[in-house]
């Protein structure tokens, strides 16, 4: 009976100072406007980068698009990105390699990328898959515009 104590005391201890990561923000009137989903700048396509989840929520992860930083995500939060048509690879950090995700971008088209976190072995690692226009303007509209 002891030891389950002491093992629950620890597991509690150890959730609440993980805490939950933060980033820098973006102003609100940038996120307010950014969640209109307004068409991209013509012969441009529009990428959202997201995090919304429950998992992980002390880890952040950077993301990079075509080798460039975009920054690092937190629960809740999301990237923006106008980007020109074609072949484009975003990628995350993982445990023990990067993880990508390769798409092709067609000029007025809008992407929702979402970032997820996963089991690993020493610490939790992340992943990246598309998912629709409603899903993704779902989980955007529910999470902030992180600085780039």
């Amino acid at each position: 009976m002891l030891r389950k104590t002491m093992i629950g005391v620890a597991c509690a201890s150890i959730v609440l100072m993980s805490g939950c990561a933060s980033v820098p923000m973006a102003p609100k009137e940038a996120d307010a406007a950014l969640k209109t989903f307004s068409a991209p700048t013509q012969d441009k396509a529009a990428l959202y980068i997201y995090r919304n989840s429950f998992v992980g929520q002390a880890l952040k992860k950077t993301v990079t698009l075509d080798g460039a930083v975009i920054g690092e995500t937190a629960n809740k939060v999301y990237f923006y990105k106008e980007i020109a048509p074609g072949e484009h690879t975003l990628a995350t950090e993982s445990e023990f390699s990067d993880n990508t995700l390769t798409f092709n971008a067609a000029a007025g088209k809008t992407y929702f990328a979402e970032q997820y976190i996963k089991m690993g072995v020493f610490v939790g690692g992340a992943g990246l898959r598309m998912v629709d226009d409603e899903a993704g303007k779902k989980a955007v509209s529910e999470c902030s515009l992180a600085q780039q």
